[in-house]
């Protein structure tokens, strides 16, 4: 049960950044179920013991593949399906945790929130990153083959 909560609460909040954000009606959906997928691959692996470090990459890996494809198929800019769902992915909580403990003087506590949120937040960058290359390379493959293939065809 507490897969299906995850499920349905990640939708609707990244439904609901997308509208914040102004998407386009007809990709509201899409961004959500971008966001679930990202969602449900960090929860899985924070569930099976991956450091939430490790999970942020490869889920934001992922939501950057994915918003690849939408963007081919709906052409539009990606950023409309990445940002909506890699908000659920942002360690604003732990961000503020690091503030709160400096604020408290607990200095050591909050250097530690503060490094874990920087790790993250780097950890979502090469994810994104690491997926625009290989996404380049495979659109980039995919090209050379068609104009191979009909240049053989022409013969």
């Amino acid at each position: 049960m507490d897969i299906f909560v995850q499920l349905i609460v990640s939708f609707f909040s990244t439904a609901g950044i997308a509208i914040i954000f102004n998407v386009p009606r007809k990709t509201l959906f899409h961004c959500g179920f971008v966001g679930v997928i990202g969602w449900m691959i960090y929860y899985l692996l924070t569930e099976h013991s991956m450091d939430v470090v490790d999970a942020s990459f490869f889920s934001s890996f992922i939501i950057a593949i994915v918003a690849h494809l939408y963007a081919r198929r709906f052409k539009m800019p990606m950023i409309i399906f990445i940002v909506a769902g890699i908000i659920p992915l942002v360690p604003g909580g732990m961000a503020y945790n690091a503030m709160r403990n400096v604020v408290e003087d607990d200095y050591l506590q909050g250097l530690q929130y503060g490094l874990k949120a920087f790790l993250i937040t780097g950890a979502i960058v090469m994810g994104l990153v690491f997926a625009e290359v290989l996404m380049q390379f495979v659109f980039r493959a995919v090209r050379s083959s068609k104009s191979t293939l009909q240049r053989t065809y022409r013969k």
